[in-house]
């Protein structure tokens, strides 16, 4: 190729980079989404878990809710008291104190505790053993079946598998919801940080059979709602419950619970 040919041929290549670059550029002004700079810094001050423990689908659709005034300033279960002030100071609105809530699992059916129906070698997934006729290897299908899916789905280390059962660890919890979606049992609540009284069983059987299966089962027997004064604790499907908004944990229910299903 001549020199003639090179010079050409760069130039063309030049002038056709140019004109790419120019196009772009318009294109960029005139497609340009702009951004609420309160959602950019709001997004700045959350902490990028993208859990969904707020309802939403991560961080940046939080952001932008929170910036158009679709959330609350501390919608974020991870981000903590400091940074929701922080994320009102940004909207310049007052933030409402929000109760610390964590998951607690209400079962009790340790290995000490519950009795098991065969041996079970397989894959460690509660969802799959779910699929199983009677739900598991252990007698109560109600229970927690110890195979870790809500481990598995704590991105907090906040959950671990003691003696045959989940455990929530209340100072790593940060109360996300990712665990309560995850028990195939429904076997996981939120409740206050500072709620000293839980029952520790889900069993909808009745009181025969959850002896069967379990030595700490609650039977349904309501001492516990005779005893309350409160009116705080109810039974329904035979199982007890607790409203953590009228409990004055007096611990009268503690005392009488025969099972000790209640702690």
């Amino acid at each position: 190729m001549s020199i003639g040919g090179i010079i050409i041929a760069a130039l063309v290549v030049s002038v056709t980079g140019l004109v790419i670059g120019l196009l772009l550029g318009l294109a960029g002004e005139k497609f340009e989404v702009e951004v609420d700079e309160k959602e950019l810094q709001v997004r700045e001050l959350l902490p990028g878990n993208n859990c969904g423990g707020c309802g939403f689908a991560g961080c940046d659709a939080l952001a932008k809710a929170i910036a158009a005034g679709e959330a609350p300033v501390n919608a974020c279960p991870v981000a903590g008291s400091e940074k929701a002030e922080l994320i009102s100071a940004v909207m310049g609105v007052e933030n409402e104190t929000k109760e610390k809530q964590v998951a607690f699992v209400k079962c009790a059916g340790t290995c000490d505790k519950t009795r098991v129906k065969y041996n079970y070698y397989g894959i460690s997934d509660c969802k799959k053993m779910a699929l199983i006729p009677g739900r598991g290897d252990k007698v109560c299908s109600f229970g927690c079946m110890g195979y870790g899916s809500c481990v598995k789905a704590c991105m907090f280390d906040a959950m671990k598998i003691e003696n045959g059962i989940a455990v929530v660890d209340k100072e790593k919890c940060v109360a996300c919801g990712a665990c309560v979606k995850e028990c195939p049992n429904n076997l996981i609540e939120i409740v206050p940080y500072k709620a000293e009284h839980f029952v520790r069983c889900s069993s909808k059987d009745k009181g025969k059979e959850v002896k069967l299966a379990c030595d700490t089962g609650c039977i349904g027997c309501m001492l516990c709602v005779k005893n309350c004064e409160a009116n705080a604790i109810s039974v329904v499907e035979n199982i007890a419950h607790i409203d953590y908004n009228k409990c004055t944990n007096c611990g009268k229910c503690v005392e009488k619970c025969p099972v000790k299903a209640i702690i």
